[in-house]
Formats: structure tokens, C-alpha cells, sequence
């Protein structure tokens, strides 16, 4: 479960950085913030 978190979170951060190259900043601040939250690093939603 862990491992699915992190690759989930690794996806979110990721689109997350392209939409900021791309112009979407607030949909690439929302995606990386969301990312940040789901992963082992940050405070998990889901424990």
C-alpha cells in the first residue's frame, strides 16, 4: 500500500511540474501540494 502511495504521489508531483511549465500554475500548485500530502514524506490522507 505504501509503494502504491508513493508512485501516486510521484505521478501527482510530476503532472504537477509540467503544468507549471505549460502556464497552469494554479492546477500545477494544486497537484504538486496534493502529491506532497498523499506521499510517505508528507502527512498521509489515507493512515
Amino acid at each position: 500500500m505504501d509503494f502504491i502511495l508513493w508512485l501516486i504521489a510521484v505521478i501527482l508531483v510530476i503532472a504537477g511540474i509540467v503544468s507549471l511549465i505549460r502556464g497552469a500554475v494554479l492546477y500545477g500548485i494544486a497537484l504538486i501540494i496534493l502529491g506532497l500530502l498523499i506521499g510517505p514524506g508528507g502527512v498521509s490522507i489515507f493512515t
